[in-house]
């Protein structure tokens, strides 16, 4: 296994006049890029950040984050990529938990920043210090098992931990990238989602084969195809809201995807039937992985040419993990049977950033316990049916709202739906369905209880319906049912 940086010292010697990054109207070759890199670990070495210290980005997606990854990988400084949709209180609580001594990003953003750290803007003065600096710089020994990255959770069951990942973690991660999505020497990576997260690990596989990074600074629906058509980009990484949206909208053509070869879809579940939607629309590209920020991206992988027979399913183990299900008391459970989907290899992350207690409850004897439960059938395919935290008890019986959600999007008017259990005096909690719609489109409670009486045990099926405008979600699009249970967990009558 070798580092971030030993992968990249390869792509500059072997591609140096390739195109490495396209944003806007900005080209950098690989020997560009190479230049810049060496000179941004100089400037930070010259002003006293040495290997192992942390640095801090925020911005947008911009070609800055591409460079800044090299510049740590080689000075052998940790970063931590802050989310800029997040509030600056939030951002600010990251950076202190996390110790960082410099803070790079733009403008807007830095100047809402009220903690005393040192700052960098990027645009002019960036560009200024870089064309002053030196090329040469200290060349650190970085080792595989050494920090790169502290990456943040989402913190939807508390204050976010900061996930430790190591350049055997990385590497781990962009290698079982190369295979899901079947990447080769030619492909194209576009950066449609945030470079802070899941899009940054497709990144990193651009190091093992030279490939042509191309960055949009935001998603839009028609725009994005047509530059996806235009750069002729192959490989790219969506959340199923961002796929959504992509193959609803009203002007979607297909040919614009005619380029792409695997869309590799993570970072929340996507309900079967509004899968088969997409793969109706946009053809035989998806790729779906399972992971986490512990264990990035691919804890299973489910390829292109299977995922039209195992629509509810997220794929097999990945290559550089061991998985098991669990029960309570953390034995094996037998195929077919619901258990915690715990895991343990070289993908999954060192621990969490100063919280020890955290790390010894979530990493024991090796083994990542997730929070997710699911079942393996016969070939040994994940099936999750929900969090651990999110059970719905309600007379005493088991309930996984996934379960249900899974029924209820098979309504051809429903957009999104999101099942959380909330507090019921009779039965302790009571299943309850929140629905949006799609635009203009109607659909009535009776009918949504006819489908759960098709599809669902009576015990199962919603004792509360309401239609909503909108569900709460992350920044990265993930469903916020702690926020729905602020939100709506009055006790039901």
């Amino acid at each position: 296994m070798e580092t971030i940086a030993s992968y990249a010292k390869k792509t500059f010697r072997s591609f140096s006049h390739k195109p490495a990054v396209k944003y806007k109207q900005l080209t950098y070759t690989y020997g560009e890029l190479e230049t810049r890199t060496y000179k941004i670990v100089s400037l930070l070495q010259s002003r006293g950040i040495k290997k192992g210290d942390r640095v801090a980005i925020l911005m947008s997606n911009r070609s800055e984050h591409i460079e800044l990854d090299l510049a740590c990988a080689f000075g052998g400084f940790i970063k931590v990529p802050l989310n800029y949709r997040l509030h600056p209180e939030e951002h600010e609580y990251m950076l202190e938990q996390s110790g960082a001594i410099l803070l790079i990003g733009e403008e807007e953003l830095l100047n809402a920043i009220s903690s005393p750290i040192a700052k960098i803007t990027v645009g002019d003065m960036y560009e200024k210090l870089i064309a002053e600096a030196s090329i040469h710089y200290r060349e650190e020994e970085v080792e595989e098992d050494d920090s790169f990255a502290i990456m943040y959770t989402s913190g939807t069951t508390g204050k976010p931990k900061g996930v430790t990942l190591s350049h055997r973690n990385i590497v781990s991660g962009a290698l079982s990238l190369a295979m899901a999505c079947e990447i080769s020497w030619d492909d194209v990576i576009g950066h449609v989602a945030p470079l802070t997260h899941g899009s940054n690990f497709l990144s990193h596989a651009s190091w093992l084969y030279g490939l042509t990074q191309v960055i949009f600074e935001k998603f839009d629906p028609e725009e994005s195809l047509d530059v996806l058509y235009h750069e002729k980009v192959s490989i790219i990484f969506l959340v199923p809201t961002i796929v959504n949206l992509l193959v609803q909208g009203k002007n979607f053509d297909p040919e614009k995807l005619v380029h792409i070869k695997s869309i590799n879809m993570a970072g929340s579940p996507i309900a079967a039937s509004k899968l088969q939607l997409a793969l109706d629309a946009a053809g035989d590209k998806f790729v779906e992985t399972y992971g986490q920020v512990e264990a990035p991206m691919a804890i299973t992988i489910m390829p292109r040419k299977e995922l039209a027979g195992h629509l509810d399913s997220c794929g097999l183990s990945g290559p550089f993990v061991e998985m098991k299900l669990v029960d309570e008391n953390g034995e094996e459970v037998p195929q077919g049977e619901v258990g915690e989907v715990i895991c343990k290899g070289s993908l999954v992350m060192k621990g969490y950033w100063n919280n020890p207690e955290a790390t010894a409850e979530t990493l024991q004897d090796g083994w990542l316990h997730t929070g997710d439960l699911g079942w393996t059938d016969e070939r040994g395919f994940l099936h999750l049916v929900d969090r651990k935290k999110e059970v719905i008890i309600s007379g005493g019986l088991n309930i996984y709202p996934r379960e249900i959600e899974e029924v209820l999007n098979k309504h051809k008017a429903v957009k999104e739906t999101c099942v959380i259990g909330l507090p019921d005096e009779k039965w302790g909690e009571a299943v309850s369905a929140f629905i949006v719609l799609k635009e203009g489109e109607t659909a009535t409670e009776t009918e949504i209880l006819e489908l759960c009486k098709q599809h669902l045990g009576s015990f199962k099926k919603p004792k509360r319906i309401e239609f909503v405008e909108a569900l709460p979600k992350s920044s990265y699009g993930k469903i916020l049912k702690k926020e729905m249970k602020k939100l709506y967990g009055g006790v039901h009558q």
